[in-house]
């Protein structure tokens, strides 16, 4: 027996805004929300892979241990990066001698932009 990954599951102080930021980032359809039996509200974005962003009171302390790299589905790279700035990413990094570029979302939460994937 084997396990899958059911989400990625994503703690943040606001979890509208991370939600539409990465739907907008991700092309995924809009979140749908759901209350567990505490009342607490979560998004959640239905994609390859599921996205659930919960909420929490404490706010985000260091580096992630657990990140997502992106590349584009069509163009390059910057233009990728250029797009994710425009809807609220930071570039935190980008070094020549790496592949990558580390960007932050708009609570902090590292992640990498690569060149296109055949």
């Amino acid at each position: 027996m084997t396990a899958r990954v059911l989400a990625i599951v994503v703690d943040c102080a606001d979890p509208d805004l991370l939600a539409e930021f990465w739907r907008a980032a991700l092309g995924y359809p809009a979140p749908r929300r759901w209350t567990d039996a505490d009342g607490l509200e979560y998004r959640q974005l239905d994609g390859e892979p599921p996205l659930l962003f919960q909420p929490v009171p404490e706010g985000k302390a260091g580096k992630n241990r657990l990140h997502l790299d992106l590349a584009p589905r069509s163009g390059d790279q910057y233009a990728e990066i250029d797009r994710l700035v425009a809807l609220g990413a930071t570039v935190l990094s980008d070094e020549k001698r790496h592949p990558w570029v580390v960007l932050a979302d708009p609570e902090g939460n590292e992640f990498c932009v690569l060149s296109p994937r055949d």
